[in-house]
Protein backbone atom coordinates (compact mmCIF):
# COMPACT_ATOMS: atom_id res chain seq x y z
CA UNK A 1 0.00 0.00 0.00
CA UNK A 2 1.08 3.68 -0.66
CA UNK A 3 -0.04 5.33 2.18
CA UNK A 4 1.90 2.70 4.59
CA UNK A 5 5.09 3.69 2.48
CA UNK A 6 4.63 7.16 3.61
CA UNK A 7 4.11 5.72 7.55
CA UNK A 8 6.97 3.38 7.30
CA UNK A 9 9.42 6.79 6.02
CA UNK A 10 8.39 8.89 8.60
CA UNK A 11 8.67 5.90 11.22
CA UNK A 12 12.48 5.53 10.02
CA UNK A 13 13.43 8.61 9.35
CA UNK A 14 11.50 9.95 12.76
CA UNK A 15 10.31 13.27 10.98
CA UNK A 16 7.01 13.76 10.11
CA UNK A 17 7.83 16.60 7.29
CA UNK A 18 8.06 16.90 3.91
CA UNK A 19 9.47 19.51 1.17
CA UNK A 20 7.31 21.21 -1.63
CA UNK A 21 9.55 22.28 -4.71
CA UNK A 22 7.34 25.29 -5.52
CA UNK A 23 9.01 28.05 -5.40
CA UNK A 24 9.57 31.03 -7.28
CA UNK A 25 12.39 32.73 -9.14
CA UNK A 26 13.58 35.06 -6.59
CA UNK A 27 13.93 31.92 -4.16
CA UNK A 28 16.54 30.84 -6.51
CA UNK A 29 20.26 31.72 -5.75
CA UNK A 30 21.39 34.16 -7.93
CA UNK A 31 24.92 32.22 -8.88
CA UNK A 32 22.25 29.08 -10.48
CA UNK A 33 20.63 31.72 -12.72
CA UNK A 34 24.09 32.92 -13.68
CA UNK A 35 25.93 29.80 -14.39
CA UNK A 36 22.47 28.07 -16.27
CA UNK A 37 21.44 30.60 -17.97
CA UNK A 38 17.15 30.03 -17.51
CA UNK A 39 15.02 29.30 -14.70
CA UNK A 40 14.13 26.08 -15.63
CA UNK A 41 17.82 24.52 -16.18
CA UNK A 42 18.69 26.42 -12.80
CA UNK A 43 15.55 24.77 -11.31
CA UNK A 44 16.45 21.53 -12.35
CA UNK A 45 20.39 21.59 -10.44
CA UNK A 46 18.58 23.28 -7.70
CA UNK A 47 16.13 20.57 -6.84
CA UNK A 48 19.01 17.76 -8.05
CA UNK A 49 21.58 19.34 -5.62
CA UNK A 50 18.70 19.59 -2.51
CA UNK A 51 17.03 16.06 -3.04
CA UNK A 52 20.76 14.33 -2.65
CA UNK A 53 21.26 17.15 0.16
CA UNK A 54 18.16 16.13 2.37
CA UNK A 55 17.54 11.92 0.93
CA UNK A 56 18.65 11.26 4.65
CA UNK A 57 17.07 13.95 6.41
CA UNK A 58 13.14 14.04 5.35
CA UNK A 59 10.96 11.23 4.22
CA UNK A 60 8.93 13.21 1.36
CA UNK A 61 8.94 16.05 -1.13
CA UNK A 62 6.16 17.63 -3.24
CA UNK A 63 5.95 19.07 -6.52
CA UNK A 64 3.42 21.07 -8.78
CA UNK A 65 3.04 19.77 -12.22
CA UNK A 66 0.94 23.15 -12.94
CA UNK A 67 4.36 25.27 -11.87
CA UNK A 68 6.62 23.12 -14.22
CA UNK A 69 4.38 22.79 -17.31
CA UNK A 70 4.08 26.58 -17.29
CA UNK A 71 7.80 26.57 -17.96
CA UNK A 72 6.93 25.92 -21.49
CA UNK A 73 8.24 22.63 -23.58
CA UNK A 74 10.75 21.92 -21.13
CA UNK A 75 8.71 21.74 -18.24
CA UNK A 76 7.08 18.59 -18.97
CA UNK A 77 10.50 17.08 -19.58
CA UNK A 78 11.82 18.29 -16.18
CA UNK A 79 8.85 17.50 -14.25
CA UNK A 80 9.46 14.05 -15.58
CA UNK A 81 12.83 13.69 -14.68
CA UNK A 82 12.90 14.94 -11.14
CA UNK A 83 9.81 12.64 -10.29
CA UNK A 84 12.33 9.94 -11.61
CA UNK A 85 15.34 11.12 -9.84
CA UNK A 86 13.40 11.85 -6.53
CA UNK A 87 12.27 8.01 -7.05
CA UNK A 88 15.50 7.23 -7.46
CA UNK A 89 17.32 8.73 -3.84
CA UNK A 90 13.61 6.92 -2.39
CA UNK A 91 11.65 9.52 -1.59
CA UNK A 92 7.62 9.11 -1.18
CA UNK A 93 7.03 11.25 -4.13
CA UNK A 94 4.05 13.65 -4.24
CA UNK A 95 2.61 15.40 -7.02
CA UNK A 96 0.25 18.19 -7.37
CA UNK A 97 -2.48 18.28 -9.94
CA UNK A 98 -3.85 21.72 -9.94
CA UNK A 99 -5.45 21.58 -13.43
CA UNK A 100 -7.97 18.50 -12.81
CA UNK A 101 -10.89 20.85 -13.52
CA UNK A 102 -13.29 18.60 -15.50
CA UNK A 103 -14.25 15.01 -15.21
CA UNK A 104 -12.58 14.41 -18.61
CA UNK A 105 -9.28 15.98 -17.19
CA UNK A 106 -9.39 13.73 -14.10
CA UNK A 107 -9.85 10.24 -16.30
CA UNK A 108 -6.81 11.12 -18.05
CA UNK A 109 -5.09 12.44 -15.14
CA UNK A 110 -5.52 8.92 -13.42
CA UNK A 111 -4.12 6.89 -16.26
CA UNK A 112 -0.95 8.81 -16.68
CA UNK A 113 -0.11 9.68 -13.37
CA UNK A 114 1.81 7.00 -11.50
CA UNK A 115 2.57 5.68 -14.34
CA UNK A 116 6.11 5.21 -15.71
CA UNK A 117 6.51 8.89 -17.48
CA UNK A 118 4.94 10.61 -14.41
CA UNK A 119 6.13 8.65 -11.29
CA UNK A 120 5.06 9.27 -7.98
CA UNK A 121 3.52 7.99 -4.69
CA UNK A 122 0.43 9.97 -4.09
CA UNK A 123 -1.34 13.11 -6.49
CA UNK A 124 -3.16 16.23 -4.79
CA UNK A 125 -6.52 17.23 -6.34
CA UNK A 126 -9.14 19.18 -5.68
CA UNK A 127 -12.62 17.72 -5.26
CA UNK A 128 -14.48 20.45 -5.14
CA UNK A 129 -15.47 19.44 -8.81
CA UNK A 130 -17.69 16.78 -6.93
CA UNK A 131 -16.92 13.27 -6.27
CA UNK A 132 -15.82 12.98 -10.73
CA UNK A 133 -12.53 14.51 -9.31
CA UNK A 134 -11.88 11.43 -7.20
CA UNK A 135 -13.46 8.30 -8.81
CA UNK A 136 -11.19 7.84 -11.47
CA UNK A 137 -8.31 7.52 -8.98
CA UNK A 138 -10.56 4.95 -6.69
CA UNK A 139 -9.31 1.56 -8.80
CA UNK A 140 -5.59 2.31 -8.43
CA UNK A 141 -5.82 3.44 -4.69
CA UNK A 142 -7.88 0.47 -3.61
CA UNK A 143 -5.48 -1.66 -5.40
CA UNK A 144 -2.68 0.06 -3.06
CA UNK A 145 -0.59 1.24 -5.88
CA UNK A 146 -1.10 5.09 -5.36
CA UNK A 147 -2.50 7.36 -3.06
CA UNK A 148 -4.34 10.36 -3.32
CA UNK A 149 -4.77 13.39 -0.97
CA UNK A 150 -7.75 15.62 -1.57
CA UNK A 151 -7.79 19.54 -0.75
CA UNK A 152 -10.30 19.82 2.28
CA UNK A 153 -9.15 22.78 3.53
CA UNK A 154 -6.46 24.73 2.08
CA UNK A 155 -3.81 27.32 4.11
CA UNK A 156 -4.22 29.92 1.77
CA UNK A 157 -5.44 33.78 3.75
CA UNK A 158 -8.79 33.60 1.47
CA UNK A 159 -9.34 29.92 1.47
CA UNK A 160 -12.14 31.00 4.21
CA UNK A 161 -14.76 32.70 1.79
CA UNK A 162 -15.86 29.43 0.15
CA UNK A 163 -14.47 26.17 2.37
CA UNK A 164 -15.62 27.85 5.47
CA UNK A 165 -19.14 29.00 4.30
CA UNK A 166 -22.21 27.28 6.35
CA UNK A 167 -24.68 24.78 4.68
CA UNK A 168 -26.61 23.82 6.91
CA UNK A 169 -25.49 21.99 9.20
CA UNK A 170 -22.21 21.80 7.87
CA UNK A 171 -19.50 24.01 6.75
CA UNK A 172 -18.33 23.32 3.53
CA UNK A 173 -14.65 21.37 4.21
CA UNK A 174 -16.72 19.35 6.09
CA UNK A 175 -19.21 18.38 3.30
CA UNK A 176 -15.73 17.78 1.34
CA UNK A 177 -14.13 15.68 3.82
CA UNK A 178 -17.11 13.91 4.50
CA UNK A 179 -16.83 12.66 0.90
CA UNK A 180 -13.11 11.68 1.07
CA UNK A 181 -13.92 9.50 3.90
CA UNK A 182 -16.69 7.80 2.33
CA UNK A 183 -14.30 7.15 -0.82
CA UNK A 184 -11.32 5.97 1.20
CA UNK A 185 -13.67 2.91 3.08
CA UNK A 186 -11.96 -0.42 1.99
CA UNK A 187 -8.74 1.02 0.94
CA UNK A 188 -6.95 1.04 4.20
CA UNK A 189 -3.20 -0.02 4.32
CA UNK A 190 -1.53 -1.95 7.00
CA UNK A 191 -0.73 1.41 8.81
CA UNK A 192 -4.61 1.74 9.94
CA UNK A 193 -5.10 4.60 7.30
CA UNK A 194 -6.67 4.92 4.21
CA UNK A 195 -4.82 5.78 0.98
CA UNK A 196 -7.51 8.32 0.08
CA UNK A 197 -6.31 11.08 2.52
CA UNK A 198 -6.97 14.78 3.24
CA UNK A 199 -5.23 17.84 2.65
CA UNK A 200 -5.76 20.76 5.64
CA UNK A 201 -4.65 23.71 6.53
CA UNK A 202 -1.68 24.15 9.27
CA UNK A 203 -2.93 27.16 10.24
CA UNK A 204 -6.77 26.17 11.97
CA UNK A 205 -5.90 24.19 15.08
CA UNK A 206 -9.89 24.06 15.93
CA UNK A 207 -10.36 22.33 12.07
CA UNK A 208 -7.39 20.13 12.64
CA UNK A 209 -8.78 18.58 15.84
CA UNK A 210 -12.48 18.18 14.98
CA UNK A 211 -11.02 16.45 11.78
CA UNK A 212 -9.24 14.30 13.42
CA UNK A 213 -11.41 13.34 16.05
CA UNK A 214 -14.37 13.14 13.44
CA UNK A 215 -12.08 11.05 10.41
CA UNK A 216 -9.56 8.81 12.32
CA UNK A 217 -8.85 6.59 9.55
CA UNK A 218 -7.96 9.44 7.01
CA UNK A 219 -4.36 10.69 6.53
CA UNK A 220 -3.75 14.39 6.50
CA UNK A 221 -1.18 16.25 4.45
CA UNK A 222 -1.22 18.95 6.56
CA UNK A 223 -0.07 22.11 4.48
CA UNK A 224 1.19 25.82 5.42
CA UNK A 225 3.24 25.64 7.96
CA UNK A 226 5.49 28.25 5.81
CA UNK A 227 2.49 30.86 6.40
CA UNK A 228 2.39 33.30 9.36
CA UNK A 229 -1.00 31.75 10.96
CA UNK A 230 0.76 27.72 10.81
CA UNK A 231 2.91 26.52 13.47
CA UNK A 232 4.31 23.27 14.67
CA UNK A 233 1.92 22.72 17.80
CA UNK A 234 -1.07 23.78 15.55
CA UNK A 235 0.13 21.12 13.35
CA UNK A 236 0.34 18.21 16.32
CA UNK A 237 -3.40 18.17 16.65
CA UNK A 238 -3.71 16.38 12.97
CA UNK A 239 -1.87 13.34 14.22
CA UNK A 240 -3.07 10.50 16.52
CA UNK A 241 -1.65 9.70 19.57
CA UNK A 242 0.75 7.44 18.59
CA UNK A 243 2.55 10.27 16.13
CA UNK A 244 0.93 8.75 13.07
CA UNK A 245 -1.25 9.41 10.87
CA UNK A 246 -0.08 12.85 9.18
CA UNK A 247 2.94 14.57 7.68
CA UNK A 248 3.58 18.05 7.62
CA UNK A 249 4.13 20.04 3.87
CA UNK A 250 7.27 22.61 4.13
CA UNK A 251 8.23 24.97 1.35
CA UNK A 252 10.11 28.36 1.25
CA UNK A 253 11.19 27.69 4.92
CA UNK A 254 13.38 24.69 4.11
CA UNK A 255 13.88 25.68 0.08
CA UNK A 256 14.75 29.67 0.31
CA UNK A 257 16.52 29.30 3.61
CA UNK A 258 19.32 30.92 2.25
CA UNK A 259 17.37 34.08 2.20
CA UNK A 260 16.75 34.32 5.85
CA UNK A 261 20.59 33.72 6.72
CA UNK A 262 21.94 36.43 4.35
CA UNK A 263 23.75 34.36 2.33
CA UNK A 264 24.50 35.27 -0.84
CA UNK A 265 22.94 31.66 -1.93
CA UNK A 266 26.01 29.22 -2.87
CA UNK A 267 25.44 27.64 0.77
CA UNK A 268 22.06 27.02 -0.06
CA UNK A 269 21.75 22.95 1.13
CA UNK A 270 23.94 23.57 3.86
CA UNK A 271 21.05 26.07 5.24
CA UNK A 272 17.97 23.78 4.02
CA UNK A 273 19.55 20.93 6.16
CA UNK A 274 19.81 23.18 8.67
CA UNK A 275 16.23 24.15 8.39
CA UNK A 276 15.06 21.25 7.74
CA UNK A 277 16.83 19.71 11.12
CA UNK A 278 14.99 22.55 13.34
CA UNK A 279 11.69 21.80 11.27
CA UNK A 280 11.73 18.50 12.58
CA UNK A 281 12.96 19.40 16.20
CA UNK A 282 10.23 21.70 16.65
CA UNK A 283 7.14 19.04 15.00
CA UNK A 284 8.67 16.21 17.27
CA UNK A 285 8.90 18.81 20.58
CA UNK A 286 4.90 17.92 19.87
CA UNK A 287 4.51 14.85 17.79
CA UNK A 288 6.34 11.94 19.18
CA UNK A 289 6.29 8.97 16.35
CA UNK A 290 6.68 5.64 17.54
Amino acid sequence: MSIDQLHNRIRKLKNPSMVNFEITPDDLPPHLLEQEGSFSRAYDRFCRELLDTLKDVVPAVRFSSGMLLMMGEDGCKLLCNLLRFAKTLGYYVVLDAPEILSPMTAIFAAKVLGSENYPCDAVVISPYIGSDALKPFLPRCKEGNQALFAVVRSPNKSASELQDLQFGTRQSHIAAADMVSRHGENAFGKCGYSQIGALVSAGNPDILRSLRVKYPRTFMLVDGLDYPSGNSKNCSFAFDKFGHGAIVCVGASITAAWKECDSTGEDYHIHATQSAEKIKRNLTRYVNVL
